[in-house]
């Protein structure tokens, strides 16, 4: 699968706000956000992935990359999986592709 830079494969709306396709890859020795892979975008975090303290991260690490509060950021699809959905709220389609793009250029 080629990778694809444009982070607009990974993003679109839902009914309760954005929803941001991830692959999260748990146990990093650092969290961040890798790049795109496929139509989703994909981010390192440093916490395991047991007791619901990876998808925490995940939405920490998101939030402060869009920043929105962490309130904003929930996983709605795949707690327990590597492929997850992530719904915004607080911006629109075009806000969190811009401010992920900004985010993936530094």
């Amino acid at each position: 699968m080629p990778q694809d830079k444009d982070i607009t494969a990974a993003v679109g709306s839902s009914g309760e706000g954005v929803a941001l396709r991830v692959k999260v890859v748990p146990g990093a020795s650092r969290s961040k956000v890798v790049g795109m892979l496929g139509d989703r975008l994909k981010l390192a975090v440093a916490a395991p992935p047991e007791g619901g303290k990876a998808n925490k991260a995940v939405c920490k690490l998101i939030a402060e990359g869009l920043g929105v509060p962490g309130r904003d950021v929930e996983v709605s699809v795949g707690t327990s999986k590597p492929q997850k959905t992530l719904t915004i709220t607080g911006l629109t389609v075009d806000g969190v592709i811009e401010r992920l793009e900004s985010l993936m250029a530094d």
